[in-house]
């Protein structure tokens, strides 16, 4: 029977899951609802460039396609917010920014022309556009899921939060895996597309924010920011909260031994202040 007290004490969770082992994704998912407070569903992405890996997937999950093309941020959203798992291929991916940085097209006029309103000139938009990282050649298609529904291994994993969840976030990632500094980077007109395939190529973490006309798009529910992990590199990260929840007592970075992370009365008025009474 589930123990909704022990789910609430934050020490007593983190203690419960570490104890269990090996982390599943269901318990990365409950650990970022219930100690960072994320609201949506972190979402794995898995790149098909085996035709037998992409027919054993049909073949087993429970996916949807969609009935028009859509941007990858759009698929991104649905799995984030509705809990799909979607299949895509570069017919069902109508944004040319992310069809480049897919390797679903080359750098044409139409790509520079999609840059201009960023750039001084046309020259500087060619050059800005020929920096970003595209997929290896093969692509056959991508999936999304919910982290927790996931039928695969995820390549990397979408999130989207407020800027202090993903603070926390990375100082866990840098801590975890023993890196300084969390290097984060920003490209234009494409930050999932572009910030997906770089965290793929790269094999490191970044959180970048939203592009422009993504809020009035739908793409975004309150003007979050994007982290995106390698697919390997959460559970460590997420398994070092614990730890640390354990250690300090609460999740906060700003005040350790607070469970909300980001305790954030007045800020941080040092006359809020509650103590135990004293014993008559």
């Amino acid at each position: 029977m589930m123990d909704s007290a022990k789910l609430l004490d934050d020490v007593d969770f983190a203690k419960t899951l570490l104890e269990t082992g090996n982390l599943t994704n269901a318990d990365i998912v409950l650990t970022l609802r219930n100690l960072l407070r994320m609201k949506y569903y972190p979402v794995a992405i898995k790149f098909f460039y085996s035709n037998d890996e992409l027919e054993q997937f049909k073949k087993s999950a429970k996916y949807k396609t969609a009935t028009h093309p859509f941007t990858l941020c759009h698929y991104v959203a649905a799995s984030r917010q509705r809990g799909d798992i979607l299949l895509s291929n570069s017919d069902k991916t109508g944004c040319t920014n992310a069809k480049f940085v897919l390797g679903w097209k080359g750098l044409d006029e139409g790509e520079i022309k999609s840059h201009l309103k960023y750039t001084k000139d046309r020259a500087q938009a060619e050059r800005f556009v020929a920096t970003k990282k595209r997929m290896p050649e093969g692509l056959l298609a991508y999936a999304t899921a919910p982290l927790h529904k996931a039928p695969y291994e995820p390549d990397v994993i979408h999130g989207m939060s407020d800027v202090l969840q993903a603070y926390h976030l990375g100082n866990d990632w840098c801590a975890a895996f023993d890196t300084h500094p969390f290097e984060m980077t920003m490209t234009m007109n494409s930050s999932v597309c572009q910030g997906v395939v770089a965290c793929y190529v790269t094999q490191k973490p970044n959180i970048t924010p939203m592009c422009s006309s993504s809020y009035t798009a739908g793409k975004t529910e309150q003007g979050e920011i994007n982290w995106i992990w390698p697919g390997k590199h959460l559970g460590p990260t997420v398994k070092w909260m614990l730890e640390r929840t354990v250690r300090d007592g609460g999740v906060s970075l700003s005040r350790t031994g607070e469970t909300y992370p980001g305790f954030n009365i007045c800020k941080l008025c040092p006359f809020l202040t509650f103590t135990k009474p004293k014993e008559e």
